[in-house]
């Protein structure tokens, strides 16, 4: 019944945020476009439930067209980031469109972090499994790896230290996440997770 209940859930809490924090969707959207010119909301292709794409929201937070120089985000002050996208990334604001998703079905609050093509591409057969199950918006690495954009600031090749050290590494917490999944844990991880971004 875990699925069943877990799928209730993700569109019921999703909907029920959506509604409460529609003033902060508003004040964001008209935080974001008066600080740089572009949209409020940037959307990416990630892979998701079975390999199949998505259409991924987020409150944009660099420069327009700025992961045309790149799509890892490389340290606390990326040149790219805007004065609000500092803010927002620092308390994963710029996440909160992604209840969409959620509502839509193309997600759930907890499970794997998605991934763009450009990167599954890489996984190995076994890696795979993590497109089993739903993506979510907070898992077991994005606690590990909250503050990864600084350590891939300390690499020499940002690139190649995510997709040989980091990005391995999130996947076996993704894994071990899908074999133990429950709904206890969902909470454990969602608490864990609001502490995170409070103590930030």
């Amino acid at each position: 019944m875990y699925p069943f209940w877990k799928n209730m859930l993700d569109r019921l809490c999703s909907g029920i945020a959506l509604i409460i924090l529609s003033p902060a969707f508003l004040l964001i959207t008209l935080w974001v476009k008066v600080d740089s010119k572009g949209p409020a909301l940037y959307r990416q292709q990630r892979v998701g439930q079975g390999g199949r794409s998505f259409w991924l929201f987020k409150f944009r937070t660099m420069r327009p067209a700025a992961d045309l120089e790149g799509l890892l985000t490389v340290g606390g002050r990326d040149p790219r980031v805007t004065r609000s996208g500092y803010f927002l990334r620092k308390y994963k604001l710029d996440e909160l469109p992604q209840l969409w998703n959620v509502l839509k079905g193309d997600m759930s609050i907890v499970g794997p972090r998605p991934e763009v093509e450009k990167y599954v591409k890489l996984y190995t057969e076994t890696q795979r499994k993590v497109l089993l199950v739903k993506p979510g918006l907070t898992d077991l690495a994005s606690l590990r790896y909250f503050e990864e954009s600084n350590l891939l600031a300390q690499s020499p090749d940002p690139e190649q230290t995510y997709i040989r050290e980091i990005m391995p590494a999130k996947l076996e917490l993704n894994r071990e996440y899908i074999e133990r999944q429950s709904l206890g844990m969902d909470l454990r991880i969602i608490l864990r997770t609001l502490l995170r971004i409070v103590e930030s």
